[in-house]
């Protein structure tokens, strides 16, 4: 069973996963800062795959991949920092990159480098679903990866009802029409759109992210879904870190307990 699919068998609420850039704030930091991930007690590891171009993610996660870029992280680069990580990670992992550079990489053998690593999963903000179903579907499934499709507040029912029935993993809620980034609460417009799609009974367990930073937000996105994302807010921490595991760890446990 894909470790995905496990953990909401096992895990119906409160869910966690944290987003970092590979090769943020330094090169070497890949692996150190999924460890840490981990043994902070988060319940899924999203590692972005810098570009050059994020067009869905806001100043801090833009400011993260050019560092990393800089540093010299490359797709060749992060599947060998990943070789061997599953004998210390046991919590599900998944890639999160654009379609322009993983195309260039070549799809199959994307595909194929996450299976031989370990990756569960794949999210590609970019990626037409019909696009996904007449090419890539079948790659996808070959190599045990689960895709994960976003919706946003703008979302039809109809959409929304597409996405559930194509995918089979989790379905992304992104919280608001805008770029990634910390903000400062959850609106009574955002709740109205939890608790529409909450209603919609949908098949698949919903992560909400997008504006996700601190333990009040999180248990806000958790009352109306299986748990949320949190991405620029720990990028932004991992940034300003003098002591990067500890600091990792002291964040993770404030924001789930």
């Amino acid at each position: 069973m894909n470790r995905i699919h496990y953990l909401f068998k096992n895990k119906q609420e409160r869910v966690l996963s944290i987003y970092f850039t590979a090769g943020f704030p330094h090169l070497e930091d890949t692996l150190p800062v999924m460890e840490a991930i981990q043994a902070g007690g988060a319940d899924i590891i999203e590692i972005g795959v810098p570009y050059s171009d994020p067009i869905a993610d806001g100043p801090t996660i833009q400011d993260s991949n050019k560092i990393a870029l800089d540093n010299g992280m490359s797709m060749k680069v992060l599947f060998e920092q990943l070789k061997g990580f599953r004998a210390k990670i046991h919590i599900p992992v998944v890639l999160m990159g654009y379609l322009n550079p993983i195309i260039q990489f070549g799809m199959e053998n994307f595909c194929k480098k996450c299976k031989e690593v370990g990756i569960d999963g794949l999210i590609v903000p970019d990626l037409p679903m019909q696009q996904y179903l007449d090419e890539y579907k079948s790659v996808f499934e070959e190599y045990g990866l689960v895709n994960t499709f976003l919706i946003s507040p703008q979302t039809s029912e109809k959409r929304i009802r597409e996405i559930d029935e194509n995918t089979d993993g989790f379905i992304y809620m992104v919280s608001s029409h805008s770029i990634t980034g910390a903000k400062s609460g959850i609106s009574e417009e955002q709740i109205a759109y939890f608790k529409r799609v909450q209603e919609m009974n949908l098949k698949n367990p919903r992560l909400i992210g997008f504006g996700i930073s601190d333990a009040e937000t999180f248990s806000i996105a958790s009352t109306y879904s299986h748990g949320a994302i949190i991405g620029s807010a720990f990028i932004k921490k991992i940034k300003e870190s003098q002591n990067q595991s500890q600091d990792i760890q002291d964040y993770i446990k404030a924001v789930i307990n």
